[in-house]
């Protein structure tokens, strides 16, 4: 047996340059256009903006089912002043949650968790018309504490949103 160094078998180190030009050029396959999105909020203005998890009441089950983790916006129309709650799941943007804050809708907090809120609701998320009962998990309890505070009887009123905003913030600095 002939002995071997270890030179022998270790290959030539080169230095790597990742800004090394190889002369190779990739033409696009397919060219792109530019599209505009349109989300359906473009007319509106945000009044809330929150993170949180959103379940619907399951009756034929009994049980919570989750609708999606995203952003809960109250959307409110520049031109007819009426509220909606949107809700899209983080990643994929899709809809979990569309309907109008109407009057006569109350908004509980949920029984046993602090950081919950229960209401009814005729959503539109699905693409028809159904009547849902909602559940949204934040993750403090200042954020369900402004959600639920946010009184749907005032907000298709002439009430105003900001004054609203200012009555909330006045709670926390007395």
């Amino acid at each position: 047996m002939a002995s071997t160094t270890e030179g022998d078998h270790r290959e030539e180190e080169v230095p790597h340059n990742e800004d090394e030009d190889t002369g190779a050029q990739v033409a696009p396959i397919v060219k792109l256009e530019e599209v505009a999105v349109t989300t359906g909020e473009e007319d509106e203005d945000a009044i809330l903006d929150l993170k949180a998890k959103l379940y619907r009441f399951d009756k034929d089950g009994n049980q919570w089912k989750e609708r999606g983790a995203g952003t809960v916006k109250l959307l409110k129309h520049k031109v007819t002043g009426k509220v909606r709650l949107v809700m899209r799941q983080s990643k994929t943007l899709k809809i979990c949650a569309n309907h109008l804050v109407l009057p006569m809708m109350s908004v509980q907090e949920h029984a046993g968790n602090d950081k919950s809120c229960v209401w009814h609701a005729a959503d539109y998320a699905d693409g028809e018309l159904k009547d849902e009962l909602f559940c949204i998990r934040f993750g403090s309890v200042e954020s369900e504490y402004f959600f639920s505070f946010i009184d749907s009887s005032k907000l298709n009123h002439v009430t105003s949103v900001l004054r609203l905003i200012t009555e909330y913030l006045w709670l926390f600095l007395d």
